[in-house]
């Protein structure tokens, strides 16, 4: 059963009866990445402009906070900027919430995962683990299971490979500008997992489109 009247024909039923466009995936991609990518150097803030704040009031619990207050940004900004990956009228009120379930419980597993494991390894895990339950709780809300493979390795896929680039650019650049290298991770994290959600939503509501162009 389909979350936030999210299935084929209420999507296609709201859409109908709004006029709504409906994104090509090129469109999907290029929304999912440029918003994204603001989204994620925002969330990123807190860990490249405070982090030693979160430890030095925090101790232990420092970077447990400092990714929570991460994960708080993420939320509470993707919506404004990605609602329209949904199909049709209501999206930003259905966007906060399908994307607000999927990824905190991304960001609960990512954090499980690489705390419990550390350096790569323990990324691999977090991105493996995280993006599973992303995959699975957005293609239940949208009754797309048969989508569940694709969704997954777009996400997966996409967002690793953002993940580890800005690694990379984190690396090269900290003996230029601290701040700017560790934003510049947020840059590529967003580009990777942005492009994978517009490639994602666009293939959980394929059912809806097709039912759109029968109209």
């Amino acid at each position: 059963m389909a979350w936030f009247q999210l299935d084929p024909q209420s999507i296609a039923t709201r859409a109908r009866a709004a006029g709504s466009p409906v994104p090509t995936l090129g469109e999907s991609v290029t929304r999912g990445i440029v918003g994204f990518t603001l989204v994620s150097v925002a969330g990123f803030v807190p860990w490249a402009a405070f982090g030693k704040w979160f430890t030095v009031y925090l101790g232990r619990s420092g970077n447990v906070g400092m990714y929570a207050a991460c994960a708080v940004v993420f939320l509470a900004l993707t919506a404004p900027l990605l609602h329209r990956l949904i199909i049709g009228p209501g999206s930003v009120s259905r966007f906060y919430k399908v994307f607000g379930l999927s990824f905190t419980a991304y960001s609960i597993a990512w954090i499980i995962g690489w705390m419990s494991l550390g350096g790569h390894a323990g990324s691999i895990a977090g991105l493996a683990s995280g993006t599973i339950l992303m995959s699975l709780m957005l293609v239940a809300a949208f009754d797309a299971l048969r989508s569940a493979l694709k969704v997954f390795l777009s996400l997966f896929l996409l967002n690793s490979l953002g993940y580890f680039i800005g690694g990379v650019s984190e690396h090269f650049l900290m003996p230029v500008h601290k701040l700017a290298a560790m934003l510049s991770w947020g840059v590529f994290y967003g580009i990777g997992l942005g492009a994978g959600l517009g490639i994602a939503f666009h293939l959980c509501q394929e059912r809806a489109r097709r039912l759109l162009k029968g109209a």
